[in-house]
Protein backbone atom coordinates (compact mmCIF):
# COMPACT_ATOMS: atom_id res chain seq x y z
CA UNK A 1 0.00 0.00 0.00
CA UNK A 2 1.42 3.32 -0.97
CA UNK A 3 1.68 5.97 1.88
CA UNK A 4 1.76 9.09 1.68
CA UNK A 5 3.77 11.72 4.55
CA UNK A 6 1.45 14.53 5.51
CA UNK A 7 2.87 17.36 3.38
CA UNK A 8 2.83 15.22 0.44
CA UNK A 9 -0.90 14.53 1.27
CA UNK A 10 -1.53 18.49 1.90
CA UNK A 11 -0.18 19.28 -1.40
CA UNK A 12 -1.87 16.90 -3.32
CA UNK A 13 -5.33 18.14 -1.72
CA UNK A 14 -4.71 21.81 -2.29
CA UNK A 15 -3.89 20.95 -5.98
CA UNK A 16 -7.26 18.70 -6.37
CA UNK A 17 -9.11 21.85 -4.89
CA UNK A 18 -9.62 24.26 -7.55
CA UNK A 19 -9.08 27.72 -6.43
CA UNK A 20 -8.16 26.46 -2.41
CA UNK A 21 -4.84 27.83 -2.34
CA UNK A 22 -6.46 31.75 -3.36
CA UNK A 23 -9.14 31.47 -1.43
CA UNK A 24 -8.79 33.89 1.35
CA UNK A 25 -6.34 36.20 0.83
CA UNK A 26 -5.54 38.12 3.96
CA UNK A 27 -3.07 40.53 2.49
CA UNK A 28 0.41 41.94 3.73
CA UNK A 29 0.36 43.34 6.94
CA UNK A 30 3.13 46.10 7.54
CA UNK A 31 4.17 48.24 9.96
CA UNK A 32 3.06 51.78 9.61
CA UNK A 33 4.32 53.51 12.97
CA UNK A 34 6.27 52.37 16.43
CA UNK A 35 4.81 54.35 19.57
CA UNK A 36 8.19 55.86 21.65
CA UNK A 37 9.01 53.82 24.23
CA UNK A 38 7.16 53.96 27.55
CA UNK A 39 4.01 54.45 25.66
CA UNK A 40 0.95 52.73 26.30
CA UNK A 41 -1.22 50.66 23.66
CA UNK A 42 -3.25 52.78 20.98
CA UNK A 43 -6.46 52.51 20.76
CA UNK A 44 -8.36 55.15 18.73
CA UNK A 45 -7.25 56.11 15.34
CA UNK A 46 -8.13 59.45 13.09
CA UNK A 47 -5.89 61.15 9.61
CA UNK A 48 -6.78 64.22 9.12
CA UNK A 49 -7.11 66.14 5.90
CA UNK A 50 -3.00 66.21 4.90
CA UNK A 51 -2.60 62.31 5.99
CA UNK A 52 -1.42 62.78 9.13
CA UNK A 53 -1.85 59.96 11.41
CA UNK A 54 -3.68 60.47 15.57
CA UNK A 55 -3.79 57.44 17.80
CA UNK A 56 -4.94 57.92 21.23
CA UNK A 57 -3.31 55.55 23.98
CA UNK A 58 -5.26 53.56 26.01
CA UNK A 59 -3.39 53.67 29.13
CA UNK A 60 -2.73 50.36 29.84
CA UNK A 61 0.57 48.26 29.12
CA UNK A 62 1.37 44.90 30.17
CA UNK A 63 3.07 45.97 34.08
CA UNK A 64 -0.77 47.95 34.61
CA UNK A 65 -2.29 51.20 34.05
CA UNK A 66 -0.66 54.29 33.01
CA UNK A 67 -1.23 57.32 35.30
CA UNK A 68 -1.00 61.30 34.44
CA UNK A 69 -3.00 62.66 31.33
CA UNK A 70 -4.10 60.46 28.60
CA UNK A 71 -1.37 60.83 25.60
CA UNK A 72 -2.05 61.03 21.83
CA UNK A 73 1.15 60.26 19.44
CA UNK A 74 0.68 62.06 15.69
CA UNK A 75 2.53 60.44 13.07
CA UNK A 76 3.02 61.67 9.33
CA UNK A 77 0.98 60.12 6.44
CA UNK A 78 4.44 57.74 6.20
CA UNK A 79 4.17 57.08 9.41
CA UNK A 80 7.22 59.49 10.88
CA UNK A 81 6.89 60.38 14.31
CA UNK A 82 5.84 64.23 14.93
CA UNK A 83 4.74 65.15 18.13
CA UNK A 84 3.31 63.82 21.36
CA UNK A 85 0.19 65.65 23.25
CA UNK A 86 -0.75 65.46 26.69
CA UNK A 87 -4.29 65.86 27.07
CA UNK A 88 -4.72 68.71 29.34
CA UNK A 89 -7.22 67.70 32.12
CA UNK A 90 -7.58 63.82 31.07
CA UNK A 91 -7.57 60.65 32.39
CA UNK A 92 -5.07 58.20 30.86
CA UNK A 93 -7.52 55.85 29.11
CA UNK A 94 -8.81 57.78 25.69
CA UNK A 95 -10.44 56.00 23.18
CA UNK A 96 -12.36 56.70 19.91
CA UNK A 97 -10.96 60.32 18.68
CA UNK A 98 -12.29 61.92 15.54
CA UNK A 99 -12.08 65.46 13.40
CA UNK A 100 -15.52 66.74 13.20
CA UNK A 101 -16.47 67.11 9.92
CA UNK A 102 -18.42 71.28 10.14
CA UNK A 103 -16.52 72.39 12.93
CA UNK A 104 -13.17 70.95 12.53
CA UNK A 105 -12.55 69.92 16.18
CA UNK A 106 -10.85 67.65 17.37
CA UNK A 107 -13.27 64.87 19.73
CA UNK A 108 -11.20 63.14 21.80
CA UNK A 109 -13.16 60.32 24.10
CA UNK A 110 -11.96 60.43 27.44
CA UNK A 111 -13.06 56.90 28.59
CA UNK A 112 -11.80 57.25 32.50
CA UNK A 113 -13.42 60.27 33.07
CA UNK A 114 -16.76 59.90 31.12
CA UNK A 115 -16.25 62.59 29.06
CA UNK A 116 -15.81 63.94 25.37
CA UNK A 117 -13.04 66.64 25.01
CA UNK A 118 -12.70 69.14 22.65
CA UNK A 119 -8.53 69.09 22.44
CA UNK A 120 -6.41 71.52 20.34
CA UNK A 121 -4.80 69.34 17.72
CA UNK A 122 -1.57 70.79 18.30
CA UNK A 123 -0.92 71.78 22.15
CA UNK A 124 -3.13 68.92 23.80
CA UNK A 125 -5.40 72.09 25.45
CA UNK A 126 -8.60 70.60 25.59
CA UNK A 127 -12.72 71.69 26.71
CA UNK A 128 -15.74 69.35 27.61
CA UNK A 129 -17.25 69.06 24.69
CA UNK A 130 -20.18 66.13 25.09
CA UNK A 131 -21.03 65.19 29.13
CA UNK A 132 -23.43 63.12 30.53
CA UNK A 133 -26.52 63.35 32.71
CA UNK A 134 -26.30 63.41 36.27
CA UNK A 135 -28.13 60.39 36.49
CA UNK A 136 -27.84 57.74 34.51
CA UNK A 137 -30.48 54.97 33.14
CA UNK A 138 -28.80 52.02 34.20
CA UNK A 139 -26.55 50.73 37.15
CA UNK A 140 -22.74 51.08 36.99
CA UNK A 141 -20.87 53.82 35.42
CA UNK A 142 -20.38 55.10 31.66
CA UNK A 143 -18.44 53.04 29.07
CA UNK A 144 -17.78 56.01 26.49
CA UNK A 145 -15.82 54.01 23.30
CA UNK A 146 -16.60 56.18 19.76
CA UNK A 147 -17.78 59.12 18.66
CA UNK A 148 -19.19 59.75 14.68
CA UNK A 149 -21.75 62.05 12.96
CA UNK A 150 -24.68 62.52 10.89
CA UNK A 151 -24.52 64.96 7.56
CA UNK A 152 -26.11 67.77 9.76
CA UNK A 153 -23.04 67.78 12.17
CA UNK A 154 -24.66 65.93 15.30
CA UNK A 155 -22.63 63.99 17.53
CA UNK A 156 -23.25 60.12 18.56
CA UNK A 157 -21.38 58.27 20.68
CA UNK A 158 -21.48 54.60 22.20
CA UNK A 159 -21.31 53.24 25.82
CA UNK A 160 -20.44 50.27 26.33
CA UNK A 161 -21.59 49.66 30.04
CA UNK A 162 -24.68 51.82 29.65
CA UNK A 163 -26.04 49.78 26.00
CA UNK A 164 -26.57 53.40 24.83
CA UNK A 165 -25.81 55.71 21.96
CA UNK A 166 -25.44 59.57 22.93
CA UNK A 167 -26.56 62.60 21.18
CA UNK A 168 -25.65 65.80 20.87
CA UNK A 169 -25.83 68.55 18.44
CA UNK A 170 -22.37 69.92 16.79
CA UNK A 171 -21.89 72.70 19.50
CA UNK A 172 -22.09 69.66 22.04
CA UNK A 173 -23.29 70.28 25.27
CA UNK A 174 -25.20 67.45 27.58
CA UNK A 175 -26.06 64.12 25.87
CA UNK A 176 -29.43 62.44 25.72
CA UNK A 177 -30.04 58.83 25.28
CA UNK A 178 -31.05 58.43 21.23
CA UNK A 179 -31.03 54.30 21.59
CA UNK A 180 -30.55 52.54 24.70
CA UNK A 181 -30.96 48.92 24.10
CA UNK A 182 -30.31 45.25 25.58
CA UNK A 183 -28.66 44.57 22.05
CA UNK A 184 -25.76 47.22 23.00
CA UNK A 185 -24.83 45.70 26.57
CA UNK A 186 -22.95 42.49 27.07
CA UNK A 187 -22.07 39.90 29.72
CA UNK A 188 -19.03 38.46 27.45
CA UNK A 189 -15.40 38.98 27.42
CA UNK A 190 -14.03 41.38 26.65
CA UNK A 191 -17.12 43.15 28.93
CA UNK A 192 -17.53 46.17 26.27
CA UNK A 193 -21.14 46.31 24.87
CA UNK A 194 -21.40 49.27 22.23
CA UNK A 195 -17.73 50.38 20.24
CA UNK A 196 -17.64 51.21 16.54
CA UNK A 197 -20.37 53.23 15.43
CA UNK A 198 -21.14 54.58 11.60
CA UNK A 199 -23.55 55.78 9.62
CA UNK A 200 -24.55 54.00 6.45
CA UNK A 201 -24.08 55.75 3.29
CA UNK A 202 -27.75 57.11 2.83
CA UNK A 203 -28.11 57.36 6.73
CA UNK A 204 -30.77 55.11 6.63
CA UNK A 205 -29.34 52.85 9.52
CA UNK A 206 -26.36 53.37 12.49
CA UNK A 207 -24.25 50.21 12.67
CA UNK A 208 -23.07 49.65 16.36
CA UNK A 209 -20.44 46.83 17.03
CA UNK A 210 -21.11 44.54 20.51
CA UNK A 211 -17.56 43.50 21.47
CA UNK A 212 -18.87 41.28 24.14
CA UNK A 213 -21.72 39.82 22.14
CA UNK A 214 -19.91 39.31 18.89
CA UNK A 215 -22.50 40.79 16.88
CA UNK A 216 -22.97 43.71 14.78
CA UNK A 217 -26.33 45.51 15.81
CA UNK A 218 -28.39 47.47 12.75
CA UNK A 219 -30.34 50.52 13.70
CA UNK A 220 -32.91 51.75 11.46
CA UNK A 221 -32.82 55.42 11.04
CA UNK A 222 -36.15 57.22 10.26
CA UNK A 223 -36.02 61.27 9.99
CA UNK A 224 -33.29 61.20 12.48
CA UNK A 225 -35.35 58.90 15.06
CA UNK A 226 -33.70 56.05 15.96
CA UNK A 227 -35.98 52.50 15.72
CA UNK A 228 -35.85 49.04 17.00
CA UNK A 229 -31.96 47.73 17.23
CA UNK A 230 -31.85 44.17 15.47
CA UNK A 231 -28.75 42.03 15.19
CA UNK A 232 -27.33 42.07 11.94
CA UNK A 233 -24.46 39.92 11.90
CA UNK A 234 -22.68 37.34 14.63
CA UNK A 235 -19.91 35.64 15.95
CA UNK A 236 -17.65 38.62 14.71
CA UNK A 237 -14.65 37.40 17.66
CA UNK A 238 -14.33 40.59 19.28
CA UNK A 239 -16.26 43.37 17.35
CA UNK A 240 -14.48 46.55 18.40
CA UNK A 241 -13.89 49.17 15.57
CA UNK A 242 -16.40 49.86 12.58
CA UNK A 243 -15.53 51.60 8.97
CA UNK A 244 -18.18 51.61 6.25
CA UNK A 245 -17.13 52.69 2.79
CA UNK A 246 -18.62 54.11 -0.63
CA UNK A 247 -20.00 50.56 -1.53
CA UNK A 248 -21.58 50.51 2.12
CA UNK A 249 -19.56 46.98 2.90
CA UNK A 250 -18.57 47.44 6.87
CA UNK A 251 -15.08 47.14 7.69
CA UNK A 252 -15.17 45.59 11.35
CA UNK A 253 -12.34 44.93 13.67
CA UNK A 254 -12.33 41.46 15.32
CA UNK A 255 -9.89 42.21 18.37
CA UNK A 256 -10.06 38.53 19.46
CA UNK A 257 -9.23 37.05 16.07
CA UNK A 258 -6.75 39.43 15.28
CA UNK A 259 -7.92 40.35 11.83
CA UNK A 260 -11.04 42.87 10.12
CA UNK A 261 -13.97 41.40 8.95
CA UNK A 262 -15.53 42.85 6.02
CA UNK A 263 -19.13 42.30 5.38
CA UNK A 264 -21.54 43.43 2.44
CA UNK A 265 -25.10 45.56 2.90
CA UNK A 266 -26.77 41.67 3.04
CA UNK A 267 -24.22 40.75 6.26
CA UNK A 268 -22.33 38.48 4.33
CA UNK A 269 -18.53 37.65 4.90
CA UNK A 270 -16.50 38.66 1.67
CA UNK A 271 -13.04 39.08 3.02
CA UNK A 272 -10.91 38.40 5.99
CA UNK A 273 -7.79 40.64 6.62
CA UNK A 274 -4.56 40.52 8.08
CA UNK A 275 -3.58 38.30 10.98
CA UNK A 276 -1.40 37.96 14.04
CA UNK A 277 1.69 35.78 13.09
CA UNK A 278 2.32 34.25 16.28
CA UNK A 279 5.18 36.03 17.51
CA UNK A 280 6.59 39.04 19.21
CA UNK A 281 9.86 40.42 17.69
CA UNK A 282 11.92 43.46 19.42
CA UNK A 283 9.01 43.86 21.85
CA UNK A 284 6.33 44.56 19.31
CA UNK A 285 3.48 42.09 17.81
CA UNK A 286 4.18 40.65 14.26
CA UNK A 287 1.05 41.47 12.14
CA UNK A 288 -2.09 42.52 14.20
CA UNK A 289 -2.46 41.71 17.99
CA UNK A 290 -5.65 42.66 19.44
CA UNK A 291 -6.51 45.27 16.83
CA UNK A 292 -8.83 48.24 18.14
CA UNK A 293 -9.90 50.77 15.38
CA UNK A 294 -9.16 51.29 11.76
CA UNK A 295 -9.10 53.93 9.33
CA UNK A 296 -8.69 54.64 5.11
CA UNK A 297 -5.67 56.27 4.53
CA UNK A 298 -5.29 56.27 0.56
CA UNK A 299 -5.24 53.13 -0.86
CA UNK A 300 -3.82 51.88 2.96
CA UNK A 301 -6.08 50.64 5.81
CA UNK A 302 -4.59 51.75 9.35
CA UNK A 303 -5.06 49.69 12.19
CA UNK A 304 -3.63 50.39 15.56
CA UNK A 305 -2.43 46.82 17.63
CA UNK A 306 -3.70 47.62 21.09
CA UNK A 307 -2.05 44.55 22.49
CA UNK A 308 -3.66 44.55 25.69
CA UNK A 309 -4.04 41.19 27.94
CA UNK A 310 -7.68 41.04 29.24
CA UNK A 311 -6.00 39.48 32.57
CA UNK A 312 -4.99 42.69 33.72
CA UNK A 313 -8.72 43.05 34.56
CA UNK A 314 -9.62 39.76 35.62
CA UNK A 315 -7.69 36.40 35.94
CA UNK A 316 -10.88 34.79 34.22
CA UNK A 317 -10.54 37.15 31.06
CA UNK A 318 -7.78 34.61 29.54
CA UNK A 319 -7.83 34.66 25.64
CA UNK A 320 -5.34 32.73 23.31
CA UNK A 321 -3.48 35.93 23.02
CA UNK A 322 -3.29 36.67 27.19
CA UNK A 323 0.35 35.71 26.87
CA UNK A 324 1.57 37.18 23.90
CA UNK A 325 0.18 40.71 24.59
CA UNK A 326 1.96 40.21 27.93
CA UNK A 327 5.27 39.99 26.18
CA UNK A 328 4.51 43.22 24.29
CA UNK A 329 6.57 46.13 24.88
CA UNK A 330 6.45 48.17 21.93
CA UNK A 331 3.03 49.63 20.55
CA UNK A 332 2.36 49.48 16.79
CA UNK A 333 -0.11 50.97 14.01
CA UNK A 334 -0.33 48.42 11.30
CA UNK A 335 -0.96 48.94 7.49
CA UNK A 336 -2.29 47.03 4.84
CA UNK A 337 -4.05 47.41 1.42
CA UNK A 338 -7.68 48.41 1.73
CA UNK A 339 -8.49 46.10 -1.33
CA UNK A 340 -11.22 43.22 -0.91
CA UNK A 341 -9.04 40.88 -2.76
CA UNK A 342 -11.01 38.74 -5.20
CA UNK A 343 -12.37 34.81 -4.23
CA UNK A 344 -11.88 32.46 -6.50
CA UNK A 345 -14.21 29.32 -6.99
CA UNK A 346 -15.34 26.07 -9.08
CA UNK A 347 -16.75 28.25 -11.67
CA UNK A 348 -13.64 30.47 -11.73
CA UNK A 349 -11.62 27.86 -13.63
CA UNK A 350 -13.75 27.36 -16.73
CA UNK A 351 -13.48 31.26 -17.92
Amino acid sequence: MLRLDSATAFLLVSLALPGAAAAWDRGRVEKFAVLPDGASGPEGLEVDAFGNVYAATFGFTAAGSATGEGQIFVFDRHGRFERQLSVAGSSPHLLGLRFHPQTGKLLVIDFGSGVVLDVNPRTGASTPFLTLPATLPHPGGAGLNDVTFDRAGNVYVSDSFQGIIWKTGPAGGVAAAWVDSDLLRTSGVPPFGANGIRFNRDESVLFACNTGNDTVVEIPVNGGAAGTPVVFSNSVNGADGLLIDDDDNLWVVANQADEIVVLDPSGKTIAKLGDFRGRIRHGAPVGLLFPASLRFSGRDLLVTNLSLDLRLFSPDFVTGDSSFAAEVSRYTISRLRARIPHVRDDDDDDD
